[in-house]
């Protein structure tokens, strides 16, 4: 005697073949969906699509307070908040935010809370080297031409070339509290021996004092137990043991050397390249 399985009706068997299939399709479809959330989660514009920062900076939405903090710093230091500038930017894209319903009204970074703003000025020969900074890090520089008055011929205006070392001293005051790392030692090293015409590192001098400081660093846990660089670069101009007037092949020169010698192939914002560099545009402002 045969025992054949009861069939189920066409009806019944394509409903639950229909019921199967959904089931195996829906976790691929919520996926889709939690994956097309995900993409539109925040729309706010942030630090890093405006400016060239990096790490929890980069995420955080540009707020309306952080652009008050700022432009309340330059004009503390400037006088004035210049059009366009990044307090200008900062401001317009937190105003977006804020319309968008992305940031609430008068809110503020938390980072930004933390380790506020800040413009610094170095003064150098003929002008000034503009920093601007926000959570730490760098977001702008800039240098400003500024003629020394002088000379003997009523109102007349006597300028003076920023040198390699007086380019360095200015790094030392921007990046001041950041400790040296190798990127920067290099850099260093290729700026006396551009200011100097050796092609050695001179034993005892401002680039040796570099290549030992980060070594020590890389062995030294605590930050604040690292030494920075302005400890290295007081006094630079005294230390190269020759110096000239900074001009673009060294800039460039000096850029490479930090850029080759940093893990991510790139230059520090405000620091040794970027300082040289803003000395050179005041060079060429002057047309030496």
């Amino acid at each position: 005697m045969s025992h054949e399985q009861p069939r189920m009706p066409q009806q019944q068997q394509a409903g639950d073949q229909g019921q199967d299939q959904d089931q195996q399709m829906r976790p691929q479809e919520q996926q889709e969906e939690e994956g097309d959330q995900g993409h539109g989660q925040d729309p706010a514009i942030k630090y890093g699509d405006v400016f060239d920062v990096s790490g929890d900076l980069a995420s955080r939405p540009v707020a309306a307070r952080d652009a008050a903090m700022m432009q309340s710093a330059e004009n503390t230091i400037l006088g004035q908040t210049p059009a366009g500038g990044i307090a200008a930017v900062m401001s317009s894209v937190a105003g977006w935010n804020e319309k968008a319903g992305l940031v609430g009204h008068g809110a503020a970074s938390d980072i930004v809370g933390r380790e506020g703003v800040t413009v610094t000025e170095t003064k150098v020969p003929s002008g000034r080297i503009v920093t601007e900074q926000v959570g730490g890090q760098v977001v702008g520089q800039y240098v400003q031409a500024q003629p020394e008055q002088g000379g003997d011929r009523g109102g007349s205006v006597e300028q003076s070339a920023i040198t390699i070392g007086q380019a360095l001293e200015a790094a030392g005051q921007t990046a001041g509290d950041k400790p040296v790392e190798r990127s920067d030692a290099a850099a260093i090293l290729a700026a006396e021996q551009m200011a100097t015409g050796r092609n050695n590192t001179i034993p005892g001098g401002l680039a040796a004092a570099a290549q030992s400081a980060a070594a020590f660093n890389e062995t030294t846990l605590r930050k604040e137990d690292k030494i920075k660089i302005s400890q290295v670069l007081l006094g630079a101009s005294e230390k190269l043991g020759g110096d000239r007037v900074a001009t673009r092949q060294d800039a460039l020169g000096i850029e490479n050397a930090e850029r080759w010698n940093n893990p991510k192939m790139e230059a520090q914002p405000g620091g040794v390249a970027a300082s040289v560099a803003a000395a050179v545009r005041i060079n060429e402002n002057l047309k030496l």
